[in-house]
């Protein structure tokens, strides 16, 4: 308990600094939403920290299907999945994910954390190699860990890298896994050269689709989309709780892979099936993002409007090329005093520091919107101008 105590300590000191400082900007309520807007202990604030990327909450069709399910099925499920949990609609979603993701099947778990977590370890083992870029989710990390296989972290996008330690790894059987887009850097992993990699050292690529779903692509589909591949990907993973406005992961895949993955992994195996509502949900979600492309479009131009107007005022914006927009400030203290700045000016942005990003690259992590008009990112960029140039991070 010794080591529990002093952890458990360490970080409510930290809380309890934070907010003596008046640097506390974690876990405020968010009191109603109306489009890219959000009221905050009675504020009207613009919303640049939510991952509702083609503005999807509360939709009228989506809250419609949602509504429905509950009418016919109640709030709940009868338990896993594998006896009495399953219901038509999680197996009408799985094959509404295959078709969108142009797999023979798809699984869904009930978060994306849990999905990275229980198919790393059920798919590698002792003895096993599994390869992972040194940026990816914590989800992928704890995966990695979970599994008992050797872990190996190559560079950041780093292909060279990469391909030094499959050689190293050998005859082991080996699994490489990765973001597609970083989740505090906003960038894009190499998608060609990876496949290409992977196909000629005959290893399984499963990639992280958590933030490209809805975001790269023509139509949102997704980074394969965005590169202009086919079936460069084995096992390609999503969540529920981004673009798409409900909760819970997938995996969308080979038939056989699937069939495995819904009777051996264990937080298929051991956790209750998602409620009908939220499984509704996630179908319409679906249907209406490929129905109205014209949201993926908008959220494209305002990505490029955002970061062209950051980078044009003189911020590091580090090489950003997706909704997710890290503005670098250095130390935590002054990312800790540049939200405060902004969200003064009724701009809700949240600080990373660290260990979470790495010391002195502490940032402001500002997410873009199809929702956000012209109007709103250029008052945005008015206020982290300001805020920048009261902290000496651009003139």
């Amino acid at each position: 308990m010794g080591f529990l105590n002093c952890m458990m300590d360490e970080i409510n000191q930290r809380v309890k600094f934070m907010q003596s400082q008046d640097y506390y900007f974690y876990l405020q309520p968010i009191e109603a939403m109306d489009g890219a807007w959000v009221t905050v202990g009675g504020r009207q604030m613009l919303m640049f920290a939510s991952y509702s990327y083609l503005g999807l909450l509360g939709h009228p069709k989506i809250n419609a299907a949602a509504q429905e399910a509950i009418e016919r099925y109640g709030t709940g499920t009868h338990g896993v999945r594998i006896l009495a949990g399953t219901l038509p609609l999680h197996e009408q979603l799985e094959r509404a994910i295959a078709q969108f993701k142009h797999t023979d099947d798809a699984i869904v778990y009930s978060s994306g954390y849990v999905t990275n977590l229980t198919t790393v370890a059920a798919l590698v083992g002792r003895n096993d190699v599994v390869l992972s870029d040194k940026l990816n989710h914590a989800s992928i990390v704890d995966g990695c860990l979970l599994s008992h296989a050797k872990f190996v972290r190559f560079r950041h996008n780093d292909m060279d890298d990469l391909e030094r330690r499959l050689q190293q790894a050998g005859d082991a059987a080996r699994l490489v896994v990765t973001d597609a887009v970083f989740s505090m850097d906003g960038d894009i992993i190499n998608l060609p050269e990876l496949s290409r990699l992977c196909r000629e050292y005959g290893v399984t690529l499963m990639v992280d689709e958590a933030h490209s779903v809805g975001v790269l692509g023509q139509t949102g589909q997704g980074i394969e989309e965005h590169f202009g591949l086919e079936d460069a990907i084995d096992l390609k993973m999503g969540t529920l709780s981004k673009t798409i406005p409900s909760v819970g992961g997938y995996i969308a895949g080979d038939k056989e892979v699937i069939n495995y993955l819904k009777h051996h992994s264990r937080a298929f195996v051991f956790s209750a099936a998602l409620p009908p509502a939220q499984v509704a949900a996630a179908q319409a979600a679906l249907e209406v993002m490929q129905a109205e492309p014209e949201r993926v479009q908008a959220l494209q131009r305002n990505v490029e409007h955002f970061l062209t107007g950051l980078r044009t005022r003189g911020f590091d914006t580090l090489n950003s090329a997706t909704p997710i927009v890290p503005i670098i400030c250095g130390s935590d203290e002054r990312a800790y005093q540049m939200a405060r700045l902004c969200q003064e000016r009724d701009i809700f942005v949240l600080p990373v520091v660290s260990p979470a990003v790495p010391p002195n690259m502490a940032r402001l992590r500002a997410n873009v919107m199809s929702s956000h008009t012209p109007e709103d990112i250029d008052r945005a960029l008015d206020v982290f101008a300001e805020a920048g140039k009261t902290m000496g991070l651009v003139t």
